[in-house]
C-alpha cells in the first residue's frame, strides 16, 4: 500500500467515526426523550395522553419509512441551512442524525416498555413522582436493553456513513465511490469493504462487553 493510499485511508476512516460517532450522540440525546415520551404516553402509562403518543408515533413512522439515500437528497436544503454546505463530513452528520433519532427511539422505547410494571407500582405506591419513576426505575432497568438497542444503532449508521458517500459526504463510502468504483480499482473497494467489516464487528465486541457488565452489576 502506498503511502498516498495510506494517508487517504486513514482520513477516510477517521471521517466515518467522526460521522457515525456524532450522529450517534445526536441519536441518542433526542431519541432517547422521545422513547421515553413514548412509553409514559402510552395507554397505562405514567402519563397516558394517545393523542400525543399516536402524533408522534406518526412522526417516527413516517421517517423511518423514507429510504436513506432520498432522506440525504430530501435534507440537502436543510443541511445547507445548518452548516452551510451539503458536502463533506459535517453536512453528512445532518442527515445521518435525522435518521437516527427515531431509528433509536423505537428500539429505545422496547426497552423501556419491557421494564418490570410492579417495580414502576411499587415506587408510586411509596409516593414517587414521574419524574422519580423514570430516573430510579425506567432508566436504570432498561439500560441493558438501551446499550444493545445503542450497538444495533452505531453498526446502522456505519452502513448509512458509507451509504452517504454516494453524495460527497467524505468517508469510507466516498473513498470506495471515488478511488475504487469510479477508477476501477478493486484493491480500495476491498480495502473498504474490510474495514467497514472490522469497524463493525468492533462495534458489536464493545457494545457485548458493556451490555455483559451491565448486566452482571444489576443481577448481582
Amino acid at each position: 500500500m502506498s503511502r498516498l493510499v495510506f494517508d487517504m485511508f486513514l482520513n477516510a476512516t477517521l471521517a466515518t467515526l467522526e460521522m457515525v460517532l456524532a450522529s450517534s450522540a445526536i441519536g441518542v440525546l433526542f431519541g432517547l426523550p422521545i422513547a421515553i415520551l413514548l412509553t409514559v404516553t402510552a395507554p397505562g402509562g405514567l402519563w397516558p395522553l394517545p393523542i400525543i403518543r399516536k402524533g408522534l408515533s406518526f412522526v417516527i413512522d413516517l421517517t423511518r419509512a423514507v429510504p436513506f439515500i432520498i432522506l440525504l437528497v430530501l435534507l440537502i436544503p436543510f443541511t445547507r441551512f445548518l452548516v452551510g454546505t451539503s458536502l463533506g463530513t459535517m453536512a453528512a452528520i445532518v442527515p445521518i442524525s435525522v435518521m437516527a433519532i427515531p431509528y433509536f427511539a423505537r428500539i429505545a422505547e422496547v426497552s423501556l416498555k419491557e421494564v418490570n410494571p410492579a417495580l414502576i407500582e411499587a415506587v408510586r405506591v411509596m409516593g414517587g413522582t414521574r419524574a422519580k419513576v423514570i430516573w430510579s426505575v425506567l432508566l436504570p432497568e432498561a439500560l441493558p436493553g438501551l446499550v444493545s438497542g445503542l450497538t444495533v444503532t452505531l453498526v446502522t449508521l456505519v452502513s448509512a456513513s458509507a451509504m452517504a458517500g454516494v453524495v460527497g459526504a467524505g468517508g469510507l463510502g466516498d473513498l470506495a465511490i471515488r478511488y475504487g468504483y469510479q477508477r476501477f480499482n478493486t484493491s480500495i473497494m476491498v480495502l473498504v469493504v474490510a474495514a467497514l467489516v472490522a469497524l463493525t464487528i468492533l462495534i458489536q465486541i464493545i457494545g457485548n462487553l458493556i451490555h455483559g457488565i451491565i448486566q452482571r452489576k444489576y443481577s448481582g
